[in-house]
């Protein structure tokens, strides 16, 4: 093992063994390299006269650059475009994040929890935890209605078991019953799990109630003062878009600090939430495992997220970065996100309305959903991929079959008005189906 990865595995030792124990082979052995980048960062400190370390070419003392490309970005300052951001972000833009997140997150306030680490959108934050907590075999526990990314980044890359729960009771809310036993079970077996919770959910645009989100919190705290080892991983992609009485906050700020059996990890970013999907801006953030501060936890957490991103992708984007930061402080950012946050859940609404005049009942019923870009229709007599082909083949209307009887809707990009004639269309799609 290299000195520098024990020596971050020796800080957290001395704060909390057990968060070791959750970490995988390769999270054991990453550690950030005291390289070229080390060497640079003291440079940039004190080396007043000449710096002949960095690895970007420079001109009259900014960052070299084509004209014809900085010509549509010049409202920018070219140091905040051309030069390679940190491994782990531009420092600015983390601590306005930080600030967002407690704003957002009432339960946040006052709680330990590290600095939000740049990752290269959503995917990527999610990549980092399998390769940083996933052995083969190690349990990954999900809901059934689950985005099918999980199991190419959590099995096909780490070798980690895939097992689900029932997303929904018979009675239509989320069944944390079937979670947290599901969740003791495999943890009474292996003595760890990784938990992922996706909310508002995808495919069913699902978000839990205050009550729902309370008792899953507590249930989890629970296990893991049993002591039971969890990774708790709040995927909070479509944060924000709740539409009805449900939660309006991330779990993460309800089992933070609570065990030190738990440790939270919150994915979000700006990628769905400020409607900028190519910028590929989102955050990783640990929450502490204690009622006092652990900066030796989040230094050394840090610096191994630091040296994966060091080994695979470098950094992510400075423009993007730059971009997202702007929109954050400028004094239209809230009003705006009103304006579109009206509008999606304008679409919401007409698409309970539209299903619930109860003509298409024969056919088919949705999922309960409340929030985020998705809803999900319950077929109950043609299979999904069927028609989500005909309706492609034969009505150039595009879906998304999640399994043999569950097809996902994407209102987040269907006008108000059109909202009616897409589900005409996929009635008439199961009747023809059936002839």
């Amino acid at each position: 093992m290299n000195p520098l990865a024990k020596e971050l595995n020796d800080i957290i030792v001395s704060e909390n063994p057990a968060v070791l124990d959750m970490l995988s082979e390769l999270g054991k052995n990453l550690y950030f390299p005291k390289g070229i980048l080390t060497q640079s960062a003291e440079a940039k400190e004190k080396a007043y006269k000449y710096n002949a370390t960095i690895g970007i070419a420079t001109e009259k003392g900014g960052p070299m650059y084509l004209d014809c490309i900085y010509e549509p970005l010049k409202s920018f300052k070219a140091s905040d475009l051309f030069p390679y951001a940190p491994a782990t972000g531009r420092p600015d833009l983390r601590k306005k994040w930080r600030e967002k997140q407690i704003e957002e997150n009432p339960s946040m306030k006052g709680k330990f929890f590290g600095t939000p680490i740049v990752t290269n959108a959503l995917t990527h934050g999610l990549s980092i935890v399998a390769d940083m907590f996933v052995d083969k075999g190690d349990y990954v526990l999900l809901p059934d209605m689950f985005w099918g990314n999980y199991r190419l980044t959590f099995n096909t890359r780490c070798g980690g078991e895939v097992v689900t729960f029932n997303t929904f009771t018979p009675q239509g809310g989320f069944d944390v019953d079937s979670m947290i036993a599901k969740a003791k079970e495999l943890g009474e077996k292996k003595g760890k799990v990784l938990l992922i919770l996706n909310f508002p959910n995808n495919p069913s645009g699902y978000m839990p109630t205050v009550a729902e989100g309370q008792k899953m919190a507590d249930g989890l705290v629970n296990l893991a003062e049993s002591g039971i080892k969890l990774i708790v991983v709040t995927d909070d992609a479509y944060f924000g878009l709740f539409f009805e009485d449900t939660m309006t906050e991330s779990l993460f700020g309800k089992i933070i600090n609570r065990s030190k059996n738990l440790l939270a990890i919150k994915l979000d970013g700006a990628t769905k939430e400020e409607y900028v999907w190519g910028f590929r801006v989102g955050f990783i953030t640990f929450g502490g495992t204690d009622t006092k501060d652990q900066p030796g936890i989040f230094t050394a957490l840090e610096k191994k997220v630091a040296g994966i991103i060091r080994g695979t992708i470098s950094n992510c984007p400075h423009p993007s970065q730059t971009f997202v930061l702007y929109g954050l402080n400028h004094p239209d950012f809230k009003k705006q996100k009103e304006e579109k946050y009206q509008i999606m859940k304008k679409r919401a609404n007409r698409v309970k309305e539209v299903l619930n005049s109860g003509k298409y009942d024969d056919e088919f019923v949705y999922y309960p959903f409340n929030s985020g870009y998705f809803m999900c229709l319950k077929l109950k007599n043609v299979d999904a991929e069927a028609l989500r082909v005909h309706l492609l083949n034969n009505y150039g209307v595009g879906t998304i079959s999640v399994n043999k009887t569950d097809l996902r809707i994407a209102f987040s990009c269907m006008e108000v008005e059109n909202i009616e004639d897409l589900f005409n269309i996929i009635y008439q799609g199961c009747k023809d189906l059936r002839k």
